[in-house]
């Protein structure tokens, strides 16, 4: 019994290597070099432009819904696979604002949240050997559970050339035969790019034309700054190939709250909430139906975009002051920006030759948290949901900003 419990551990987290890695999760990594930053310096004001969530509460016309719908007795128990007032309120939103047809019965599951979604579609589809098509940088958790089930991740990176589209061409042909489903997600996190509609064509090709799947998550769906959202399903013949992610989490600041639906093709949405009726009881039904409220008033995403856009302004101007080729982008509250290659202080220049050392010396030595991506070049993820009350407080923490790194002469090239 000396090796147990190691030797019961799957092969799918480590086995008998699991809890022995001295690996550190990036977000890990991050959390602890806040701590360390203000346990040094505990009189310095931490400028937090890593996090990734939004800075402030639901508003409060969703807290009152929830607190309405949570005195209701027929809103106890299980929800399962969500209740009908949260799928004809997600259909009314997908006509109102994205412009897509869905039956809320046939093509409307409700999710505990986008993250919970990623992490059962791949049961639907992923056989051992099979192949899904992920973009980098970008979030893993799709990838992490086609692995689990013996699949394979086949990277495609997001370049600036390309205005941080994949080039679905450059997937060999051997690759793609094995192919199940490409995952997209536009707003995009990190980069903030969005997605064209000529883009999006050429996904539904791609798809027909090779037979996969295509999921978009649409977490980001209503943080634009110009224009309307572009929804996949908005797109003739998207719908036959494609299943789309909408969140609350960042679009009504319901972050923690843990709803959202998934939306397109009948066969897929029957699938995913097969599993997923083996997976969870649901969401509790007024944490649903306040969800629901918010989707019938899309205004309030409105005023929360037009927040990140003002602040996406001051943030843009300051970077592009100290010579960083900072570009606001046409959405979300993330900026990305090439990693800083150089800094040269009193004492002498300092190299960076990965974005994440550079974050690692902004956070250590000017109390600005960042969040490093190395992988599709060296960048820096900047978020606008920095804490900060009111127009005048935004202006201060970004005018912080800009003093503390106005002593050094950094270099981008």
């Amino acid at each position: 019994m000396e090796n147990f419990p190691a030797t019961s551990f799957a092969q799918r987290i480590g086995g008998p290597r699991f809890g022995k890695e001295n690996e550190i999760y990036k977000f890990e990594k991050i959390k602890r070099a806040k701590r360390a930053a203000r346990d040094k310096h505990p009189e310095v004001e931490l400028l937090d432009l890593g996090v990734g969530e939004p800075d402030e509460m639901a508003p409060v016309e969703i807290v009152e819904r929830l607190a309405e719908e949570a005195r209701k007795p027929e809103n106890r128990g299980y929800a399962d696979n969500g209740g009908p007032q949260l799928k004809e309120a997600a259909a009314r939103y997908l006509q109102r604002v994205c412009g897509v047809v869905a039956d809320p019965e046939a093509e409307i599951c409700h999710s505990i949240g986008s993250k919970a979604a990623l992490s059962i579609l791949p049961a639907c589809f992923i056989d051992p050997g099979d192949v899904v098509l992920m973009t980098v940088p970008g979030y893993p958790v799709f990838g992490t559970h086609a692995q689990y089930y013996g699949g394979q991740v086949f990277p495609l990176p997001l370049l600036e050339r390309n205005s941080f589209l994949p080039d679905l061409e450059s997937v060999p042909a051997d690759v793609l035969r094995r192919t199940k489903v490409l995952v997209l997600n536009y707003p995009n996190n990190p980069t903030g790019a969005t997605a064209t509609p000529a883009f999006f064509e050429e996904v539904v090709a791609f798809a027909h034309r090779h037979r996969l799947v295509v999921i978009h998550d649409f977490a980001y769906a209503g943080l634009v700054f110009t224009g309307s959202p572009l929804s996949f399903l908005s797109v003739p013949g998207a719908k036959e190939v494609g299943l789309e992610l909408h969140s609350a989490s960042k679009n009504f600041n319901m972050t923690g709250w843990r709803c959202g639906f998934v939306a397109g093709d009948s066969r897929l949405v029957r699938a995913y909430a097969s599993v997923k009726d083996h997976t969870d009881s649901g969401q509790f039904l007024a944490i649903q139906h306040a969800f629901a409220y918010g989707l019938d008033h899309p205004e309030v995403t409105q005023r929360i975009a037009q927040k990140y856009s003002r602040r996406m302004d001051l943030l843009v101007e300051v970077l592009r002051r100290l010579g960083c080729p900072a570009r606001k982008p046409d959405a979300s509250f993330f900026l990305y920006t090439p990693a800083p290659r150089s800094a040269t202080t009193s004492e002498g220049p300092i190299l960076f030759p990965t974005a994440e050392k550079a974050a690692e010396w902004l956070i250590t030595e000017r109390q600005i948290s960042t969040v490093p991506w190395d992988d599709a070049g060296p960048y820096l993820r900047w978020s606008v949901t920095f804490p900060a009350q009111g127009e005048e407080e935004e202006r201060r923490v970004v005018a912080e900003l800009e003093k503390r790194l106005a002593d050094l002469r950094l270099q981008w090239k």
